[in-house]
């Protein structure tokens, strides 16, 4: 075809290259599959032995000439192969039933990689280690074929913030080293046999958002206490949450409805962190000369509850920069004269402060048992109102950790008793007034 100069060619470069370059229809490539076709489940086998396939050993092909059935099988099949009778269509389309779903294209199909770490619980620091070793493996992630992979941590359930512990990044490598021990503090035995570790492998990247390779889950009860246990675990996709497209229309509205009261329920019961609270009684007595001050001596020889704020570990992050700004406050109520108010220090930027700051409330053993102490958690913010983390109330109503620490201390007169504690998003009567 000659084009002069000046004119505009009558088709475009797209159709030029097709009629010069693929003349005929263009017809997908044949996998090695095709030329050994399996049936699918739904169709039977007296449709692929149909007449057409028995009684005719050798069937005329479109180019002329004859084939033996064996050398149909191991020939790529085509509608007219057959004369067109019903098994060819059954076995086409079983051809393709199985091309697809045996297809190894497929993400799911791909390995993930392995990961190998070590677990141990601690019952007198309360405290979990993860020690996380190295992975083989991985899959790529990056144009060159390779990962920047990290581990996070994530305690279910817990929000999300608050308990998620991550190692440092090890660039270029699908086989990482990491020899890097992550800590849960505040993790009581009842949280080991109710919790799950979720131990997932992600590739950082700087301009784009992260992307996830794999996951595994480890029930935390299948660790024993004061004793190391070794994991070497392929990872996993995430599990599939279900989708309510897959299910009639008459379920749809039910399963969105469902989904969003899970949600708020999870919300309602939330964890926002733990606290340590140390508790003692002191009896009266005659204080003994010593560093302390005199009137606060005094005060202590009176009798009564003494309140150390020891720590807090994983809080929510309540700031923009991922941190909060944490202080406690604690009552004492009924508290008619509004008198039983006590503040720790702020610290800045932190999910994990230690106080270490006692209050101490005059008051008899008979009026201690119809008191409830109310300790809060909240994020200072300047110029605004404080935003609210998490509380616990400790009394003779209370139930499961804050009771038992509250009967102790009522038991042990005199002695310190020390327990975790977890907060909750509930705000606790009158608290969220600041």
């Amino acid at each position: 075809m000659t084009v002069r100069k000046g004119k505009r060619m009558g088709i475009s470069i797209q159709e030029h290259m097709a009629i010069d370059v693929c003349p005929g229809p263009i017809r997908p490539i044949r996998q090695i599959s095709a030329y050994f076709p399996r049936l699918s489940p739904t169709s039977s086998i007296s449709d692929s032995l149909s007449p057409s396939h028995a009684a005719c050993p050798s069937s005329p092909l479109p180019g002329g000439g004859g084939a033996s059935a064996a050398g149909g099988l191991l020939s790529p099949m085509s509608p007219g192969a057959t004369g067109g009778g019903g098994g060819t269509l059954s076995m086409m389309s079983s051809m393709d039933t199985s091309i697809e779903i045996d297809s190894c294209d497929s993400d799911d199909n791909t390995s993930l990689g392995t990961l190998e770490f070590d677990l141990r619980y601690e019952t007198e620091t309360s405290s979990l280690h993860c020690t996380v070793i190295r992975a083989k493996g991985l899959k790529p992630m990056d144009f060159n074929g390779l990962a920047d992979p990290y581990v996070k941590l994530h305690l279910l359930p817990g929000a999300c913030k608050a308990n998620k512990l991550k190692t440092k990044t090890v660039r270029n490598t699908l086989n990482p080293m990491w020899n890097e021990t992550l800590t849960y503090c505040g993790i009581t035995l009842e949280d080991m046999y109710r919790k799950t570790l979720r131990v997932s492998v992600c590739d950082e990247d700087k301009l784009t958002h992260n992307e996830f390779i794999g996951e595994t889950r480890i029930a935390l009860r299948r660790v024993k206490p004061n004793q190391p246990k070794h994991f070497n675990i392929c990872l996993e996709h995430p599990p599939p949450l279900p989708s309510p497209t897959a299910m009639s229309v008459a379920m749809r509205g039910i399963s969105c409805y469902l989904r969003e009261w899970e949600t708020e329920q999870q919300r309602s019961l939330e964890e926002r962190g733990r606290l340590l609270l140390c508790l003692q009684f002191l009896l009266p007595s005659t204080p003994a000369e010593g560093d302390e001050p005199k009137k606060e001596a005094k005060d202590r020889a009176k009798g009564g509850l003494c309140v150390g704020v020891r720590r807090c570990a994983h809080l929510a992050a309540m700031d923009v920069n991922g941190f909060s700004d944490p202080y406690v406050k604690t009552y004492l109520k009924p508290d008619l004269k509004k008198k039983s108010k006590h503040k720790t220090a702020v610290i800045k930027k932190t999910l994990n402060p230690e106080f270490n700051e006692e209050f101490f409330y005059e008051i008899t053993f008979t009026e201690l048992t119809t008191k409830t102490l109310e300790v809060t958690v909240w994020d200072y913010d300047l110029g605004k109102s404080n935003d609210f983390i998490g509380g616990v109330s400790l009394g003779c109503h209370s139930q499961g950790e804050a009771l038992q620490h509250w009967v102790d201390c009522l038991k042990n007169k005199g002695q310190k008793v020390e327990r975790w504690h977890t907060l909750t998003n509930e705000l606790p009567g009158s608290a969220a007034q600041e």
